[in-house]
């Protein structure tokens, strides 16, 4: 979206001008499930019919890397609930893949190393 476009939605001193719940028809439970670190990518098939401007935004975000749910409400500035409706929709017309989030290999919460890590990084910031 460019920043006049954005300048139409948006007021400096009232903030969004439409408010969240209509950009999802009033729904608030997304179809499908979705963590706010999934990661999702455009499949570069388009939805048949037009399913309205933050769709269309959602599309460009993430048609060249996937890009996690948490992120896309941040640079759509919707509330992460709104975005996951969104994201269910065009899910819905294969317009979009989802990953579930990597898990993170944990070291163990007695790693020497880890534990001297941290306590250098906090030395250096004294």
């Amino acid at each position: 979206m460019t920043d006049a476009q954005e300048g139409m939605w948006l007021d400096d001193e009232a903030g969004r001008l439409v408010r969240p719940y209509t950009v999802s028809n009033g729904r608030t439970q997304p179809a499908i499930h979705f963590d706010l670190l999934s990661l999702v990518m455009a499949t570069g098939t388009r939805p048949k019919a037009y399913l309205g401007a933050e769709h269309d935004q959602v599309l460009t975000l993430c048609e060249h890397r996937p890009v996690s749910v948490a992120e896309i409400a941040a640079r759509l500035r919707l509330p992460a609930t709104i975005t996951k409706v969104l994201l269910s929709d065009l899910l819905g017309h294969e317009a979009l893949v989802t990953q579930a989030p990597r898990p993170i290999e944990a070291a163990s919460p007695t790693d020497r190393a880890l534990l001297e890590a941290v306590l250098d990084g906090l030395r250096k910031r004294i």
